[in-house]
């Protein structure tokens, strides 16, 4: 995990000396109007703040007040047999006052991100994944993902009902049709997808497989979205343009097929 370095001990002591006067009251109205990178770094630079930062009731208010504020999430990446990727976050507020966050990825791995969910986003490059802030410069690897085909899509979204972050990795398979008389091989059937897996970010979690009761091949072009503990993305199912969903409390699939004229 990518941390943001740890101050001196002499600030230490500043900033506990600073809090050890003020009601909790106050020492939260200050943090709420502190970026994400300064309360990470006051995390690991006093004692008596990770209480109060770990807090869920703390997290969620500031959670609903960074959601007023909008951001602007940039990201670069330089060619070549190095890849890199960085991550700045602007305030719409002020554009010419922030902070330059960066992360440096793995040497000639280019991940592909999912949209952000409440400010956190999820990279995967094959069976190689990460989540993590990029407000804060932090980041998880998750365990790979067991499987042997090439082709992955990931969708990443958050459960409300029980409070935790999700992925779902999907990974398809080429599916033959029966040999003709000559011997020769029918060109491909159809392409499904046929592992369905999810993982609970979080310490010690693995992946799952999960059963999904309607074959389907998800559009690779388009990424999926969660919203209101659903996941949501674009497949062809039974030969028809379809909305997949994913319920992320009960981790049950579902279907809606689209009008012929759509495209996908």
């Amino acid at each position: 995990m990518k941390r943001v370095k740890r101050s001196t001990n002499q600030d230490e002591r500043i900033v506990n000396v600073s809090f050890t006067n003020l009601a909790n009251d106050m020492i939260i109205e200050i943090l709420m109007n502190l970026p994400p990178r300064s309360i990470a770094r006051l995390h690991f630079a006093s004692k008596q703040l990770p209480s109060i930062i770990l807090d869920k009731k703390f997290i969620q208010w500031y959670m609903t007040r960074s959601l007023t504020q909008p951001r602007y999430l940039i990201s670069l990446h330089r060619g070549g047999y190095m890849q890199m990727q960085h991550f700045q976050s602007l305030s719409q507020d002020h554009p010419y006052n922030h902070n330059m966050v960066s992360y440096e990825m793995e040497p000639n791995v280019l991940y592909e991100f999912t949209p952000p969910v409440r400010g956190l986003i999820c990279g995967w490059d094959f069976t190689k994944m990460i989540v993590g802030n990029p407000s804060t410069g932090q980041f998880v690897s998750l365990p790979r993902v067991k499987t042997r085909r090439q082709n992955i899509l990931s969708v990443f979204g958050y459960d409300p009902v029980n409070d935790v972050y999700k992925v779902l990795c999907m990974t398809v398979v080429l599916k033959r049709s029966h040999m003709s008389r000559n011997g020769n091989v029918v060109p491909w059937e159809d392409i499904v997808s046929e592992e369905h897996q999810v993982i609970t970010v979080g310490a010690k979690q693995k992946w799952r497989m999960i059963e999904c009761k309607y074959p389907h091949r998800h559009n690779s072009g388009c990424k999926g979205i969660c919203k209101d503990g659903f996941m949501y993305y674009l497949a062809t199912c039974d030969k028809k343009r379809s909305l997949m969903s994913f319920d992320l409390s009960s981790e049950e699939f579902n279907v809606t097929k689209l009008p012929e004229e759509f495209k996908t």
